[in-house]
């Protein structure tokens, strides 16, 4: 016997990647230096190619960062050839009818910015506003959604308080800083965003957390100061300045105190992260006191040999339809990541995509579990068998 779990009509199905861990020639951003990405998966050039794949998996939804560097390679001058590429880009996606959601940051920052202090310069609040505003200008009318800034507490600490991700600063006075400084900008470019285009649908992508208690109330409160500092600490701030919120999901912690985390990780992606689907669900209900539509932007697992992504995928579908049940607005689903692509500090090592890369011929392949969530969005639900 099966059950069927229907999705809500016009749910969106998709994927996601970001600009500088796929498109490659990304050289004059802060990553470039210390962590150059190469071709990476030349999506730059291929990306009609991957829009052929995108379409045969049935997703109706492509979630792609713009490279804030190539378009503003030096402070207020944009380069018009590199608009008119993204142009085509998302006129490549319209044209099959699929939904796009773009963000405008998502972890690099262009080199001259990066050498005035980047993040923490509080001139970022009128540049990224700016460059907001522009990208609205150009493209309102091939955008569906806009998210500003991606993850900015895992930005802020694995540059500023881990020290391993540009610009490898150790310093929580500067972190502090950084934090303020992304508030500021997206408040100020969600304002811009609308003067230049009223109807624009302008969101924050944040990667939410499911932690709970080991054992005892000590345990219970640490929990409980761990979700509220990395779930809602910066939303609460602006929930006047988001329609939707882009919600990312990777981890769960079991805490113990002093805030040690002690996760049982029955089951392990190739980077060690606990696969924990139910955390999914939790962190729904947690985003239900917002009153706004939320769409799954990030969820995936570096898995190498396809091993766990078809019960991954399955199992946290699963969570995300009782949380609908529930009442949370949840609009879609978009797997990370559409392709094995670089991963930040961790470079080509980690198997994330839907589609396996090879990175000495740049040939694409569709994985098996690829094949399965094609079957999901194709029918817009979701069989488990009793």
């Amino acid at each position: 016997m099966a059950d069927a779990l229907n999705f809500p009509e016009n749910f969106l199905w998709g994927s996601a990647t970001s600009a500088y861990q796929v498109e490659g020639g990304l050289d004059n951003c802060d990553w470039s230096k210390e962590f150059p990405a190469g071709k990476a998966c030349d999506h730059y050039h291929k990306y009609s190619e991957d829009f052929d794949l995108l379409e045969e998996l049935n997703l109706n939804a492509y979630r792609f960062s713009l490279a804030w560097s190539r378009i503003e390679p030096e402070p207020g001058e944009f380069d018009q050839q590199e608009i008119e590429h993204y142009r085509k880009v998302l006129q490549d996606l319209k044209s099959r009818d699929i939904t796009t959601m773009v963000t405008l940051h998502h972890f690099t920052t262009p080199l001259w910015l990066s050498e005035k202090g980047g993040w923490a310069n509080s001139k970022v609040a009128s540049y990224f506003p700016r460059y907001a505003k522009k990208m609205v200008e150009e493209y309102q009318d091939l955008v569906d959604y806009w998210a500003t800034i991606n993850e900015p507490f895992v930005y802020l600490g694995e540059s500023y308080l881990a020290g391993e991700w540009p610009p490898q600063r150790r310093n929580p006075y500067l972190a502090l800083k950084v934090i303020y400084n992304q508030l500021k900008s997206h408040k100020k470019a969600y304002q811009e965003m609308h003067e230049a285009d009223s109807e624009a649908k302008v969101g924050i992508v944040t990667n939410n957390q499911y932690s709970e208690g080991n054992r005892n109330f000590l345990d219970e409160f640490c929990a409980k100061t761990m979700n509220y500092f990395i779930n809602d600490w910066f939303l609460n701030r602006v929930d006047s300045e988001m329609d939707f919120i882009g919600l990312n999901y990777y981890f769960h912690n079991k805490v113990k105190f002093p805030y040690r985390v002690d996760n049982e990780n029955e089951k392990t992606t190739d980077m060690g992260w606990e696969i924990y689907p139910e955390g999914i669900y939790h962190v729904l209900k947690g985003l239900q006191k917002y009153n706004k539509p939320v769409f799954i932007t990030e969820n995936g697992l570096a898995d190498a040999e396809d091993q766990y992504r078809k019960e991954f995928i399955k199992n946290h579908l699963r969570w995300v339809h009782k949380a609908i049940e529930e009442g949370v607005d949840v609009r879609g689903y978009l797997h990370w990541s559409l392709m094995d692509n670089f991963e930040w500090a961790d470079g080509y090592n980690p198997r994330f995509g839907l589609l396996e890369v090879d990175y000495d011929s740049l040939e694409r392949k569709i994985r098996d579990s690829a094949r399965y969530y094609a079957q999901i969005a194709k029918s817009n639900s979701l069989t488990m068998e009793r």
